[in-house]
């Protein structure tokens, strides 16, 4: 029992690659969480693809039955108060991650990533895979 995560877009692309190690871990997860941002993020990238049918097709069936969290006034809430913190050290990040966090930190989530400038912003769950 590891917890309850939620996955950036680079944790899912691994998956899309069968990483074995990400595999490994996730299975031993009690819940997985997918934000709305990293779905749009793999639409995006599937879309720019030379192969976007295929690809946006991997995507609906990755996202077919999975617990999906989005924005409400909760999350713009704990955006809000993370770019503020994140503006006042002078370390900003790109908006979506900050939407991520504002997810993770919101549902009380280990975020899931590969991105270490998570750990700019404070009390973030969050761990380097």
């Amino acid at each position: 029992m590891n917890g309850s995560y939620l996955l950036d877009t680079n944790i899912v692309i691994a998956l899309f690659q069968r990483e074995a190690a990400v595999q490994e871990r996730l299975a031993a997860a009690d819940v997985v969480f997918i934000p709305t941002i990293v779905l749009g993020e793999l639409y995006f990238g599937a879309w720019k693809s030379s192969r976007a049918e295929e690809n946006t097709v991997l995507v609906d069936e990755f996202a077919s039955g999975r617990s999906i969290l989005g924005c409400d006034r909760h999350v713009a809430r704990e955006y809000g108060l993370i770019k503020t913190r994140l503006r006042e050290k002078g370390r900003p990040l790109p908006e979506n991650d900050i939407w991520i966090a504002a997810i993770a930190r919101e549902h009380g989530l280990i975020l899931i990533t590969r991105d270490s400038h998570f750990q700019d912003v404070e009390d973030l769950k969050w761990e380097r895979w």
